[in-house]
């Protein structure tokens, strides 16, 4: 490749990116290794996990990796910026009864938009990351991301607020790859992380403990209230709302004849309302906070398949345009559709149309 292209590569210190650097170093690209801190010693709180993506560990095994490799590397901290939008945000939403999706809005404002322009500094005319996807640039101009490669893996849903601006510097070295495939890979290019294991969980809580976390954070204690039915009718005492998520069953500590499941969180009357499973199906929801990233827009009526969670298969629907959002009419109901969580607008190739966040 005459010319080098510069490609800073955001280094977890896990497996997936340390093939998508090894992997564009082979492209013949000019590779430098970047990790992001987004923890601090001088915190009053501790919530960056050991085996995180983003854990203490990270950044040990990225530079080995980046030295097997001969490559430069660099630990740039966003420790302000992710309190700021990340931590903060999650507080805030779970207090609102809502259940917010941390690695969405962490993608958008520190994976990308921080990393970005540290990489201009650099001189970098891209960035990269080990996520599972794609990027296809499509006649009308626009790119996207799309499915590619291991659906069980594929990560296009937590990657719906990406602009057109980060999607065309973005390098995915990854698509059209499953883990197995990235595995052997690292395993023959003898990289130190070959074998090790997955990071699941948010990177700053612990043992899924969100409940735990917040009240660390705000130095609060639980405000126990009311679970009641649709009607009112009081069932027993909550803990407090931010240990509650809707569609949730175990953990409510009641007993009852019928299992009931969190229906609705109100977090003005501090009420959590339960329901039979049947109750938690609804045909319709409404979408803010719009990303267009394929189309500019669209007509109200657009067929496509919508996606509400993360492990969510998608749904078919039509969407219409309703005030600054998007009201979504599944062609079957959908069960415990969640504000706070994104909502993923996919054409029947996989391609990312729109992105946003459920409001109800």
């Amino acid at each position: 490749m005459e010319n080098k292209k510069k490609v800073v590569v955001g280094m977890s210190g896990g497996v997936d990116s340390a093939v998508a650097a090894y992997l564009l170093e082979q492209q013949g690209y000019e590779v430098i290794g970047v990790t992001i801190k987004i923890w601090d010693s001088d915190r009053e709180y501790e919530y960056v996990r050991e085996d995180s993506c983003c854990g203490l560990s990270a950044v040990s095994d990225a530079r080995g990796v980046a030295a097997s490799m001969g490559i430069p590397y660099y630990v740039y901290s966003f420790s302000d910026i992710f309190e700021d939008k990340i931590i903060k945000n999650f507080v805030e939403e779970y207090r609102k009864g809502h259940t917010p999706n941390p690695c969405v809005l962490c993608n958008r404002e520190i994976k990308w938009r921080a990393l970005l322009e540290r990489a201009k500094v650099l001189g970098a005319d891209y960035v990269a990351t080990g996520h599972y996807a794609s990027i296809e640039k499509l006649s009308n101009g626009r790119y996207c991301v799309k499915m590619d490669g291991d659906i069980k893996k594929d990560q296009t849903y937590a990657l719906n607020q990406l602009t057109q601006e980060e999607l065309s510097h973005t390098l995915f070295p990854l698509g059209g790859l499953d883990k197995p495939a990235v595995r052997e890979i690292a395993a023959k290019a003898k990289l130190l992380v070959a074998n090790k294991p997955d990071s699941q969980e948010i990177c700053f809580v612990n043992d899924n403990d969100y409940a735990g976390f917040i009240k660390n954070y705000d130095k609060i204690e639980d405000e126990p209230g009311n679970f009641v039915l649709e009607d009112g009718e009081i069932l027993g005492r909550h803990k407090g709302i931010i240990h509650y998520t809707i569609g949730q069953r175990k953990g409510l500590g009641l007993s009852l004849k019928a299992p009931l499941y969190v229906k609705r969180i109100d977090p003005e009357r501090n009420e959590v309302v339960l329901s039979s499973n049947e109750e938690l199906f609804a045909s319709k929801m409404l979408v803010r906070d719009i990303n267009y990233m394929a189309l500019e827009d669209f007509e109200d009526g657009l067929e496509c398949i919508v996606k509400v969670r993360y492990a969510h298969k998608g749904t078919p629907a039509k969407i219409y345009h309703e005030g600054d959002g998007i009201r979504v009419e599944f062609e079957e109901n959908v069960r415990a559709i969640t504000p706070g969580q994104a909502a993923v607008f996919y054409d029947n190739e996989g391609r990312v149309l729109i992105g946003g966040i459920i409001v109800k």
